[in-house]
């Protein structure tokens, strides 16, 4: 375990079990499409959508959107800005959103308006984590890999100051570490 790591929330077999659980549910939801596009909210999405993308079983094609609310902070601004757009028209396709963890909402809910405004046959969304008790936007989640407490985590793509994204595991991250870099 990482020095900086105080517990880990979830290992590496419990992500990937569950990562295989929903590309089976997704295949079985989206079987008679033609495709699904996954569009992967970067950075933190990466690890999870590149193994969900490997465990759904029918064809998919990938597209990336950059936004950010955070910065380098460990709290929202509650600003969201955008920072790569989608090369893909979505109008008409089948678009599963991606995305490593929902906190407040406000970042997922305000990208979800943007895309619904493009037309696209459906739009979903599909998060590996959920914070429920952080909520403050109305966002429905329809693929859910764990609820979680009110920890600060990382791991799995989610970082802290763009460290530990190469973690195999979900780990809360200790307390002094984060809190140094804001005194």
């Amino acid at each position: 375990m990482h020095p900086d790591i105080d517990h880990i929330l979830l290992t590496e077999q419990q992500i990937q079990t569950r990562v295989r659980e929903l590309g089976q549910r997704i295949s079985r939801d989206y079987v008679n499409i033609e495709q699904l596009l996954l569009v992967g909210i970067l950075k933190g999405c990466v690890m999870f959508l590149v193994d969900l993308a490997r465990a759904i079983e029918i064809p998919v094609a990938i597209d990336f959107i950059a936004i950010s609310s955070y910065g380098t902070s460990s709290e929202s601004s509650g600003v969201v800005r955008l920072l790569k757009d989608l090369e893909t028209n979505i109008a008409e396709r089948h678009v599963l959103i991606v995305e490593d963890i929902i906190d407040s909402g406000l970042t997922l809910a305000y990208l979800y308006g943007q895309l619904k405004q493009r037309s696209p046959a459906s739009l979903r969304i599909c998060a590996l984590l959920n914070k429920p008790e952080r909520r403050t936007a109305d966002v429905t989640l329809d693929y859910l890999g764990f609820d979680i407490p009110n920890e600060f985590v990382v791991g799995y793509g989610l970082d802290f100051g763009e460290h530990y994204r190469t973690l195999p595991y979900i780990g809360v991250l200790k307390p002094g570490v984060y809190t140094l870099c804001h005194t």
